[in-house]
């Protein structure tokens, strides 16, 4: 019976208003965070990739060996992804030239791929169904594109258009809110809503953490990266150790079995 039931739990939380709150903080936090150490310390974009890139590995390592889903791991990989997502995204569009539409572009089909092969493999992409190692290792890297995305496109629509940090910010919640209605109000799919609202909660968070720490030329408020990591770190925390969460249930939606060839 205790078998059976860790089999039918998912490895992620359970998706509710709560599970987005603290996403947002911890895409605000990988943000400041990311721009603390490659800007603030000036480590550069590239020792700031490769810092962040081996502590996500050792995260996602302990959190793909955990049996069970650990509310204080999970987050700790999401903060992971979303600061190494944020060095690696600026070091390609701005160290390497390739520009926020390119990059923007070229993860976005890198995030279809990696839904796509997931998909081909599994039979569904359902976060509810991520209860094998290999499994979460499909999420993990889609998660992994999808916050890299979320940063180039944030620097993008901020940057490159006349709407600015503000601006952007008001536009994608706008986009999340016509997904929450979708949801709410239609029969459009809930997994498709899920990764569409997961990917845009991402230039949301830079474009708020833009609007604290740029200079007011610029539209910000000027607060320190240090000061403001500081702060969503302590908020991050307190959101993880009070608000309750669980695992996901899937009883009746199961990855499909490949045929032996």
């Amino acid at each position: 019976m205790k078998n059976d039931l860790h089999s039918a739990l998912s490895k992620a939380p359970e998706v509710t208003l709560a599970f987005w709150l603290i996403k947002i903080v911890a895409t605000t936090l990988g943000e400041v965070g990311g721009n603390a150490v490659t800007l603030t310390l000036g480590l550069g974009y590239l020792v700031g990739s490769l810092i962040f890139v081996a502590i996500l590995l050792v995260v996602i390592t302990a959190q793909i060996n955990s049996k069970t889903f650990r509310s204080g791991l999970y987050w700790a990989a999401i903060v992971a992804t979303t600061l190494a997502g944020t060095t690696l995204a600026d070091f390609f569009d701005r160290s390497l030239g390739i520009g926020y539409a390119g990059g923007s572009l070229s993860l976005f089909a890198l995030v279809l791929a990696s839904l796509a092969f997931w998909r081909w493999s599994e039979g569904t992409v359902a976060i509810e169904t991520v209860t094998t190692p290999r499994v979460e290792g499909f999420y993990w890297v889609t998660i992994m594109f999808s916050q890299t995305l979320g940063t180039a496109l944030g620097d993008w629509t901020a940057d490159s258009t006349p709407l600015g940090y503000n601006g952007s910010a008001l536009l994608i919640g706008l986009t999340l809110a016509v997904a929450a209605w979708l949801y709410a109000f239609t029969r459009v799919s809930r997994t498709t809503l899920f990764w569409a609202a997961f990917i845009l909660t991402r230039p949301l968070g830079a474009t708020i953490a833009n609007s604290l720490d740029k200079p007011v030329s610029q539209g910000g408020l000027a607060i320190g990266d240090a000061t403001i990591t500081a702060i969503l770190a302590a908020v991050m925390v307190a959101c993880v150790i009070l608000i309750p969460q669980r695992a996901g249930r899937h009883p009746t939606v199961q990855p499909r079995v490949r045929e032996a060839s």
